[in-house]
């Protein structure tokens, strides 16, 4: 039987279009400490970004590609939903994304996941 990774991230779609959300999900099984979840997002071979528009059901506005999230913010959730969003026009017939979360303590990177997306024309 395999482990539970320490930390997973789930996405409802793997293509989207421009302008379409994307709904993301963490799921997190790690037991040791840490200070904070980060989301990143990179679309290949582009300086365009992902803007995270919601966060644990609420709604938020942060236009960069990589959100932090306090555990002190997380309370004793294990589970973190966002939602994302970008303007991004691929010059082909797609464009790679790759989002990466990870658990971050002192500064030091202790667990990741990865998962890849493509935008469409």
């Amino acid at each position: 039987m395999a482990e539970k990774k320490e930390i997973n991230i789930q996405l409802e779609k793997n293509e989207i279009q421009p302008n379409n959300e994307v709904h993301g999900r963490i799921e997190l099984n790690y037991n040791g400490r840490f200070d904070t979840i980060v989301i990143n997002s990179q679309i290949e071979n582009s300086s365009d970004v992902f803007s995270y528009t919601q966060l644990n059901g609420k709604k938020i506005h942060h236009p960069y590609a990589r959100l932090s999230i306090f555990k002190k913010d997380l309370g004793e959730k294990n589970i973190i939903e966002f939602i994302a969003i970008t303007q991004h026009i691929p010059s082909k017939e797609f464009s790679k994304v790759k989002f990466r979360t990870s658990i971050i303590q002192e500064h030091k990177e202790v667990a990741n996941d990865i998962l890849y997306l493509k935008i469409k024309k």
